[in-house]
């Protein structure tokens, strides 16, 4: 529409005897006034309806305009289902447009009322602007912003110079913001800061519904709290409820842990996470990490419970423990951690490695105890007893010691066959009541059974050549191993003792009771922990969709001459312009006319259905399926 109409009209003046006239209408070519009177100027259609104390015409200094201002009662505008009120209008009939100044209040039904200090409305596009001071209310939370564009067609309002939201939880900082009304649905682009009593919450582009309180984010996120801070690339959070749902990078980090998860759960309230698939617990006191594919983490407890091959890895001296079982539990502060590790464990070191039912730790004495039929190879050894002990230089992180708990036995297999059982070796043996070990240099290098103990030695000479087969009993014996290799045999208060030729030792005799070589089950590298075990298959996980990007607020494809722009407004053609750098980074056009920022996280092929996403949940499958 052309700018710069004119309107004429006649009107009757009537004056009040106790009425002070402003100057500005005393130097008007024509003033009217109707004190306590309402002056209508309805017509068909899509024309404003004004009612106003008083009114007059100043064709200089307001060309086509009817000026309307307060005196006893606001200047009341009605159009389509939207009511306005001010101290001060310009009614300009010919273009169906009004301009609103001080104390502006615009309200549609009970969905939404705007106050600002000045207001323009166009009957004929049913588009708003309003600037200075805007506070927009709706049922469920308030809006403050320095301009505010509201499209009445679309049912969208739209701010880019900043603002703030405050609902009954939070209070949400952005650059950019665009409300949908249909939907109670914010979206917020650039630098938003979501503001609680007990986090906050930083992201690039966050969508909030708020009638439910929920938000979701995109882009690198952050919720900071006094004792956690989560980091995702896609999440979910509820901040009525305080509990969320995070995938793509996702973690959460504590004072000495760190959660990394293909998706975590987190709820502030119990201080509780969850974590499934491709999980580290990083535990940066005791510089240890815990890995598997399930994990719930209890805050308040210190606790962290991990399945779905699970294993605690531990660095020492440039080495590395692994444990592995079909649990591990964590519990403790970072001084006196504990782990616990259930059903099928099995631990590897570069030079040691074993089985158990189950492993306890301790890491503030350095002591592990494996339980339950435990299995211990170091080199070419194996031993075994009712319980086995492993004791750590808490300072150091080395092995220091070990101790076989009743019915110790050591069995090393002799490298040469026997000459009268080809395809056999034998066995050095050593067994008693207890068995102490001492380590050299994180390796084996001493081991004293006492009490009953008993030995069969295979004598070699350097050359290999078999020189007869040393059986004996005595208090106790001690045995040096070097390079894992069993080098010397001290036997303290023999009792009996006698050394055979192959051929007088019986083969039944070969062997104490007892012996059970498992030395095919002993782990060769860190992969054989789960060496045995079925495979398994990943949890698929439910992700959370890119966000649906509806069509820009305003159509770029409008021509400026094809704009509806009354002349006497404060909006130029530029100001119903979409801004590139204004465009969310992240989400998925619904078509041509929504804009996308080059170079982001979108994609055009994919059309998630986002008016409200469902809380998200996590369901098993027998397929990997790992996109956020």
């Amino acid at each position: 529409m052309t700018k710069g109409n004119t309107l004429t009209a006649a009107f009757s003046v009537i004056f009040a005897s106790n009425y002070i006239m402003p100057d500005f209408l005393k130097n008007s070519l024509f003033f009217l006034m109707f004190f306590l009177t309402a002056s209508s100027f309805a017509q068909e259609g899509k024309e404003l309806d004004i009612t106003s104390d008083i009114s007059q015409i100043d064709e200089v200094k307001y060309p086509g305009a009817l000026v309307m201002y307060k005196n006893t009662n606001q200047v009341y505008i009605q159009h389509e289902g939207i009511e306005m009120w001010c101290d001060l209008a310009f009614h300009y009939k010919n273009e169906n447009f009004v301009r609103a100044i001080g104390n502006v209040c615009m309200k549609q039904g009970d969905t939404i009322s705007m106050r600002s200090n000045y207001g323009e409305y166009n009957g004929n596009t049913q588009f708003a602007w309003a600037s200075g001071g805007v506070n927009l209310k709706t049922p469920t939370a308030t809006l403050d912003t320095d301009t505010l564009y509201f499209d009445r067609i679309k049912q969208q309002a739209y701010y880019r110079t900043g603002g703030t939201l405050r609902d009954t939880a939070s209070v949400i900082n952005s650059k950019i913001g665009r409300y949908f009304l249909d939907q109670d649905k914010y979206s917020f682009i650039q630098d938003v800061v979501v503001t609680n009593p007990e986090y906050v919450i930083e992201s690039d582009q966050l969508d909030f519904y708020s009638e439910s309180g929920v938000a979701y984010l995109y882009g690198p996120s952050t919720i900071t709290s006094e004792t956690s801070t989560v980091y995702c690339e896609r999440g979910y959070y509820d901040t009525r409820n305080d509990n969320g749902y995070f995938v793509k990078n996702s973690r959460i980090d504590y004072d000495n842990r760190t959660v990394y998860g293909d998706s975590l759960y987190f709820d502030r309230p119990t201080n509780f996470a969850s974590a499934t698939n491709n999980i580290k617990v990083l535990d940066t006191a005791n510089n240890s990490v815990i890995k598997g594919h399930y994990a719930e983490v209890y805050k308040d407890k210190d606790s962290v419970f991990i399945t779905q091959k699970a294993v605690a890895i531990t660095v020492q001296d440039n080495d590395s423990i692994y444990i592995h079982g079909d649990r591990l539990v964590v519990t403790g502060i970072p001084e006196k951690r504990i782990v616990r590790g259930y059903y099928n464990v099995r631990l590897f070191k570069s030079d040691l490695s074993g089985k158990s039912d189950s492993i306890h730790i301790n890491q503030q004495t350095g002591l592990t105890q494996m339980i339950g039929k435990p299995i211990l190879w170091s080199g070419l050894s194996q031993m075994t007893g009712d319980s086995i002990h492993l004791k750590s230089n808490t300072k150091t992180e080395q092995l220091d010691s070990l101790k076989v708990f009743e019915n110790a036995f050591m069995a090393q297999q002799d490298t040469i066959p026997l000459f009268d059982q080809k395809e056999k070796t034998g066995f050095n043996q050593v067994k008693g009541d207890v068995l102490y070990g001492t380590f050299l240099d994180n390796a084996l290098h001493q081991i004293d059974i006492v009490k009953n103990a008993e030995s069969i030695n295979y004598m070699r000479g350097d050359d290999g050549v078999l020189q007869g087969i040393d059986k004996s009993k005595s208090a106790s014996i001690t045995a040096i191993l070097e390079e894992n290799e069993l080098v010397e045999i001290t036997k303290w208060k023999q009792v009996d003792g006698e050394v055979y030729p192959l051929s007088k030792f019986p083969i039944e005799s070969r062997e104490f009771p007892g012996l059970n070589w498992r030395g095919d089950e002993r782990l060769l590298t860190k992969e054989d922990i789960f060496k045995g075990e079925a495979p398994f298959t990943l949890t698929k996980i439910e992700g959370i969709p890119l966000p649906e990007i509806d069509e820009d607020f305003f159509d770029n494809s409008i021509p400026d001459e094809k704009l509806d722009i009354p002349e006497a407004s404060k909006l130029n053609p530029s100001d119903f312009k979409n801004r590139e750098e204004d465009a969310p980074s992240i989400g998925v056009p619904v078509n041509d006319k929504a804009t996308i920022q080059e170079g982001t996280d979108s994609t055009k092929t994919k059309k998630p259905q986002l008016k409200q996403l469902p809380k998200p949940k996590v369901k098993d499958s027998t397929t990997t399926n790992n996109e956020g």
